[in-house]
């Protein structure tokens, strides 16, 4: 009988950095890069919003004490095990239709590639332009989590929006833009004051993954051209550094030169 699998223990979970009064950037350091998404809290006159909450390892909202003081929302981009971790942990949740069985009953049942996901899907992976030959989603464990037995729990989604809805913070608002592709109810938030995008999957600074099993390409490639003529100033996606519109364009012109 193999002795059970012993990884460190973390001396701390998240790491974040404020990027202006009202918006902190939270991350999970010990996360492999491939999984390690991007946590946002939207601080509003109102009531907050969390866009996306990361892997699940370790309690986010117990993270995030000092930074919620009011109502907060958390909201999903889409149903990927990377963005979804945490949600069950808010009173207030949303997310698209497409996308909302996903947080309702998450698959992710082992911080094991293989196991959670199987050869064949690690495979497509690869041939996106990730190579994932870690043994787990994390190199290190905090104190009291072990690894055998993780598991994502459900969460309860409140409310559900569609392209054109609102969520509103009080002192600013966000328009639903429905951007599929990367999965069937990918969505994004849209400040058109400030013109800035919050963009989950759709858009990111990186190798793009246009061929998971519920990707649809042609549906990408809409979503990239309208993308290329939103006027944005800065886009925060659901990984990797934020970047503006020149970058914007030429991140949709390499995807559009390659699948149009």
């Amino acid at each position: 009988m193999s002795s059970p699998v012993v990884l460190p223990v973390a001396a701390r979970w998240f790491e974040r950095t404020t990027v202006d009064d009202a918006i902190t950037l939270l991350w999970e350091p010990h996360v492999v890069s491939l999984m390690r998404c991007n946590i946002w809290h939207l601080r509003g006159r109102d009531r907050d919003l969390v866009i996306d909450t990361g892997m699940g390892v370790c309690s986010l909202v117990e993270e995030m004490g000092d930074l919620l003081d009011k109502p907060v929302t958390a909201i999903a981009t889409h149903g990927h095990d990377d963005h979804i971790g945490s949600h069950h942990e808010f009173a207030d949740v949303i997310a698209h239709p497409l996308e909302a069985g996903l947080l309702e009953d998450p698959p992710l049942r082992s911080l094991v590639p293989l196991e959670a996901w199987g050869a064949e899907a690690l495979a497509g992976l690869e041939r996106s332009g990730y190579r994932l030959d870690d043994p787990y989603f994390v190199d290190a464990l905090p104190a009291g989590v072990q690894l055998d037995g993780f598991r994502h729990h459900p969460a309860t989604v409140t409310r559900r929006v569609a392209e054109g809805d609102v969520i509103d913070l009080g002192d600013r608002a966000f328009e639903v833009l429905h951007l599929p592709g990367h999965s069937p109810g990918s969505i994004g938030l849209w400040d058109a004051v400030s013109r800035t995008l919050f963009s989950g999957d759709a858009v990111y600074d990186g190798p793009l993954l246009d061929e998971l099993d519920d990707s649809d390409i042609l549906a990408y490639v809409a979503t990239m051209r309208r993308l290329r003529e939103l006027p944005v100033t800065v886009v925060h996606g659901g990984h990797e550094a934020s970047f503006g519109r020149e970058r914007l364009i030429e991140l949709c012109d390499q995807f559009l030169a390659r699948r149009a």
